[in-house]
């Protein structure tokens, strides 16, 4: 049996735009007749079958948007999610998500799966290999092609399209600073993402406001890795040989980890030892002592991402301005940290 071709491999064996083939297909008067008969004859050779959801491609008519996680196990993204899907129901757009696991190869693949028509823009969030290898040639050419992009959390500065982003430099300037306004003397930085944006931003929040107030980081109480194995064999002994009263972890993983090891070690919370952490899961408020944490908001990054997709693909403007939202976080104070005296 003969494999169907699609658009994607037309346009590119005969070297034109997925546009220009769906255009030629469908008898668009912009198209030539010589295209159209070059098109439609190869088509035909390479058994290809119209699929009708993928066609209209210009007038969008498909309202259905692709969404790429790279993790679904982790609580922020579902809230991410939970606010994509209740906008995209309100505008009555439908989903379709694809976990890329964070895997570069599979974050490539829903793209491609799904940008032959199947849906009219992504809302998306890079994945770890993505960002630690920095290969965002596939997302130029998902845009090049017509189809929209908005990125939220992880994103790539040198890609031209949407973004919503939490302010992630300042909430961790906020954060350290409660950390040293409650007492805190010897703190920790912890992080096993630090090959993402968000880590980077984060880190530097930390050291600013350290420099903000005259003070020096100990670099000994610094531990950034790119993943979980490694920050766990860092800190196996990471308490018994340096003197610690405060953590700011960057992740989700690092805050219980900083939790479970001062309580292990027996250091009372907060009194001897405070933890933030930047995540905002139910554990984080189901844990003994209650976690302190950056909360960012999941469900209004995901309804701010999918408003601003679907304005662009709802707009009649040809010169359509990117923009970056930001979303506010915010500090939830409990159990984990010292309350400030006012």
């Amino acid at each position: 049996m003969k494999s169907k071709a699609t658009l994607k491999q037309i346009a590119k064996e005969l070297g034109v735009s997925v546009s220009t083939v769906s255009k030629a297909l469908n008898d668009s008067p912009e198209i030539s007749d010589p295209t159209k008969i070059r098109v439609k004859e190869y088509a035909k050779l390479k058994n290809y079958k119209p699929n009708i959801i993928g066609l209209n491609l210009k007038n969008r008519s498909t309202r259905t948007i692709g969404v790429i996680i790279p993790n679904i196990l982790n609580p922020f993204f579902a809230k991410v999610f939970k606010g994509i899907e209740k906008v995209a129901d309100e505008k009555g757009y439908k989903v379709i998500t694809c976990i890329s696991n964070e895997s570069l190869e599979k974050e490539i693949s829903a793209l491609e799966m799904l940008s032959n028509g199947t849906i009219d823009g992504f809302l998306l969030s890079i994945s770890k290999e993505a960002q630690k290898a920095q290969k965002f040639d596939h997302f130029k050419s998902i845009i090049n092609e017509g189809t929209p992009i908005v990125m939220f959390d992880r994103v790539a500065d040198e890609i031209n399209c949407d973004k919503v982003i939490v302010d992630d430099y300042d909430s961790a300037i906020n954060a350290t600073n409660h950390l040293i306004d409650s007492g805190c003397k010897n703190i920790a930085l912890f992080s096993s993402i630090n090959q993402l944006s968000v880590s980077s931003l984060r880190s530097q929040g930390f050291y600013k406001a350290f420099e903000q107030k005259g003070l020096k980081v100990n670099e000994d109480l610094v531990i950034l890795t790119d993943n979980v194995e490694d920050f766990d064999e860092k800190i196996k002994h990471f308490l018994d040989t340096n003197l610690v009263d405060g953590v700011f972890a960057l992740d989700e993983h690092t805050s219980s980890m900083a939790m479970k090891m001062g309580i292990k070690k027996g250091l009372k919370v907060p009194e001897e030892y405070s933890v933030i952490g930047f995540a905002d899961g139910v554990w984080s408020r189901r844990m003994t002592p209650s976690l302190s944490t950056v909360s960012q908001h999941g469900p209004e990054i995901g309804a701010e991402a999918t408003k601003m997709l679907i304005e662009k693909l709802e707009s009649k403007e040809e010169n359509y301005t990117h923009r970056t939202a930001v979303i506010k976080t915010e500090l939830r104070q409990r159990e984990s940290t010292k309350k400030l005296k006012v």
